[in-house]
């Protein structure tokens, strides 16, 4: 049985993370190349560390102020190159609010990784986030036929085996072996990933800029990421440790 912060984290999680983010990612990627999408959601951590110091008063390390400095400076490179060859402001937009809607539902939820119903908690926020996409979906799309085709069945299969249990089920288990805070760590190969496999499977073509500012993306996404990490215990010294062992 859910409690009441539990039922709250499915539905903002639902309707943040599902519906929009979700949601406005796809229809952006209709107009933007998926590494753009990619680019700009991994700079969600950016974001959450960035409006935890400004709404909340968390303290921020200065590695992680640098990291937020390298991760603004490596967007800006991106989209900055790729404005100049017709990249879609509109598209782009899209793509900025679904990653604040997803950085505002972190931040909402906060706390809730140490429920022992997460798996629960995930399938149903995916159902929350499916009814809600319903009522656009039948008010924009009414009436249009689907156009079956081999694409669109390897895009559904992909989405729903790869991102959908794939990547939850590893991320759990990845939370489960080494904690939260340190799982978060890895949110640094979100870029990366994010364009080779763009270019892989889609074919998308990227320049020096992209690779640069990726890597620089990245780099500012581990140095926040490795600011939270809780500073290692002081050991003792080899004369301390003999000191205690001779007491024993």
């Amino acid at each position: 049985r859910l409690t009441r912060a539990e039922w709250r984290t499915v539905i903002l999680f639902g309707l943040c993370q599902n519906a929009l983010y979700l949601g406005f990612s796809w229809v952006a990627m209709q107009y933007v190349e998926a590494s753009v999408s990619a680019i700009i959601a991994s700079m969600m951590p950016l974001v959450v560390a960035f409006l935890g110091w400004l709404l909340y008063a968390e303290r921020l390390r200065p590695i992680a102020v640098a990291g937020l400095v390298a991760g603004v400076a490596g967007v800006t490179l991106i989209m900055g190159v790729r404005l100049q060859h017709g990249l879609d402001v509109p598209g782009v937009i899209l793509c900025l609010v679904g990653m604040v809607a997803l950085t505002f539902a972190t931040l909402a939820a906060r706390g809730a990784g140490g429920s022992r119903n997460m798996m629960m908690l995930v399938g149903l926020q995916m159902a929350v986030g499916a009814a809600l996409l319903l009522v656009p979906a039948v008010l924009m799309e009414w009436g249009r036929p689907v156009e079956w085709s081999a694409g669109l069945v390897w895009a559904f299969a992909y989405t729903v085996i790869a991102p959908g249990i794939g990547a939850t089920w590893l991320w759990f288990r990845l939370v489960n072996r080494i904690g939260a805070v340190r799982a978060a760590t890895f949110h640094f190969l979100s870029p990366i990933f994010g364009v080779a496999i763009a270019a892989a499977l889609l074919g998308e073509r990227f320049g020096a800029s992209d690779v640069i500012g990726a890597l620089i993306v990245a780099a500012g996404i581990l140095m926040v990421q490795l600011a939270k990490l809780p500073a290692a215990a002081p050991q003792p010294s080899i004369s301390a440790a003999r000191a205690i062992e001779g007491r024993d």
